[in-house]
């Protein structure tokens, strides 16, 4: 149970849940917490090198090497994961034994504190809540029509393709999931992919290349850097978030032009998301959208955690704006927040979220498609989704749209938005600093201090609430936080209970920051 890692952190939000806001006590204990983390790790390392020289303990395995080879692992990076990481890695990587739902079980096992801390699993099935999947929309189940669905599926087809899609992978119920995904988002056409990462980090290159400029969020998500790095297309960032940035980068880069002959760009790609999955912010996209039309940019929006958990049909973030009257503020001027998904040149998405399966799409164009169809490393050498996951999606689909005959998907949607506004308020209510926005379901509990990491997320599953944290370097230094991510299969009682036990930790960690 892990945080992701982010492609560039700066911790800031545009809702004033900024480094700056941290009250300066709290600013001078977090400090002192990894300063004391750090000399305490150089005493360990110290008191072993000591043991070894004595023969006590041996020299480490991991830098034994052959006479003139070079260790295979970097001392810093490796200091950092022994000495200091592997102190609280209990905190990571929790294995579940049953589905992952609103509640659900883990394995049970005892974090043995050896120099790098190893588990002793105890055969102990832990009940608790779950508050850190991404089961959105809650399809993450195994009984239902879906699941009826999907064993008619496999029963017709097989669970796999056996084959890469560009060979014989192709099955006509790929072909059906595209045709659905594509009008689901508003767009001509779309293709699937069998990885969400992947579609990120192997199409982009096929949009952007050398002469080409990427103007990325600096806290787009990891898949997106590894796309954008790849593309050999040269690299700004802007300020998260933040619009008036956007166009200032946009501008200068314009300004100059390419590096050395200063030539005109020959593309310029805006990159952005829909939720930012550490920050729980929306997108600002029709600003976003303003600039992108005055500068004949393209704009490419990750849906990865907006599409089926935003707008009052689920349909991501150009939904949410379109249909829920939004209203954004530039420069003094409210704009009617009404967004077309025609004005967004590319949309991608992911089905691990609110879908309940695997892999991602792009969706534009019918020229567009056909063109990444023809170049994209995933579309050339990826094995093809397998048949249960691409018929748990078109199943999902169908109960989102009501394609099914029943108001299902609007009941799920709607208790999505309601306990995720219910569990904000709430923390904030109790006096937490919660950062994101109203209406995400990912919802950021800051912490701050290093030490209260490890202490929120034991204390939590003491009390039987299964939660993420996140600290560096998947934050800034200074924004550890908890993440919650709430399903519409959360009951209110569940939630509640939840938050009591939270509550409870907050006093004991002292936690309530209150707001800023």
């Amino acid at each position: 149970m892990g945080g992701e890692v982010k492609g560039g952190q700066d911790g800031r939000t545009h809702k004033g849940n900024t480094i700056d806001d941290i009250p300066l006590w709290t600013l001078a204990w977090t400090y002192w917490g990894f300063i004391c983390a750090i000399l305490t790790a150089h005493f360990r390392r110290l008191i072993f090198w000591v043991c070894t020289l004595l023969g006590f303990l041996q020299e480490d395995s991991a830098f034994l090497s052959a006479a003139g080879e070079c260790p295979l692992l970097k001392e810093k990076e490796y200091f950092y994961m022994r000495y200091m990481f592997g102190r609280i890695r209990d905190c990571w990587d929790r294995p579940i034994c049953s589905r992952p739902g609103p509640l659900f079980q883990l394995m049970g096992r005892i974090f043995n504190y050896s120099i790098y801390g190893t588990f002793t699993y105890t055969g102990e099935k832990v009940p608790g809540i779950n508050l850190g999947s991404y089961n959105y929309l809650g399809f993450a189940e195994n009984a239902g029509t879906c699941i009826d669905h999907v064993i008619d599926a496999v029963n017709a087809y097989g669970v796999g393709p056996a084959g890469r899609k560009i060979e014989v992978g192709t099955m006509d119920l790929h072909k059906v999931l595209e045709t659905r995904v594509a009008n689901f988002v508003g767009k001509e056409d779309a293709v699937v992919f069998a990885m969400g990462y992947a579609t990120n980090s192997c199409s982009l290159p096929a949009l952007a290349g050398p002469g080409g400029l990427i103007i990325s969020d600096s806290l787009n998500h990891a898949s997106i850097v590894t796309g954008c790095r790849t593309s050999g297309a040269k690299i700004k960032t802007f300020k998260h978030n933040d619009p008036q940035d956007l166009e200032r980068v946009i501008r200068q880069a314009i300004a100059e032009g390419q590096p050395r002959t200063h030539r005109h760009w020959k593309k310029i790609l805006i990159v952005v998301e829909g939720i930012y999955s550490m920050e729980g912010e929306i997108l600002r996209l029709p600003e976003i959208i303003a600039i992108k039309k005055k500068y004949k940019a393209y704009l490419y929006v990750d849906e990865a955690h907006s599409i089926g958990a935003l707008g009052s049909r689920a349909k991501g973030v150009c939904d949410y704006y379109g249909t829920w009257g939004s209203l954004s503020l530039r420069d003094g001027h409210v704009l009617l927040a009404c967004v077309d998904p025609k004005e967004v040149d590319i949309l991608m998405g992911t089905f691990t979220k609110s879908f309940g399966s695997v892999g991602g799409y792009i969706a534009g164009d019918k020229d567009f498609v056909r063109y990444l169809r023809q170049t994209s490393f995933c579309s050339m050498y990826e094995e093809t989704m397998s048949i249960p996951c691409a018929q748990m999606i078109i199943s999902a689909l169908n109960v989102i749209t009501g394609a099914d005959g029943s108001n299902e998907g609007q009941k799920r949607i709607k208790a999505l938005r309601d306990n995720s506004n219910f569990f904000r308020n709430k923390l904030k209510e109790l006096g937490f600093r919660v950062a994101g926005d109203e209406d995400s379901p990912v919802i950021p509990l800051m912490l701050y201090h290093p030490a209260k990491i490890a202490g929120f997320s034991r204390l939590c599953l003491l009390e039987n609430v299964a939660v993420v944290v996140v600290g560096f370097p998947a934050t800034s230094l200074l924004a550890s936080r908890a993440r919650f991510c709430i399903s519409a299969g959360h009951t209110r009682e569940q939630l509640e209970r939840a938050l009591d036990s939270i509550s409870d930790i907050g006093d004991r960690l002292m936690l309530k920051y209150g707001e800023a």
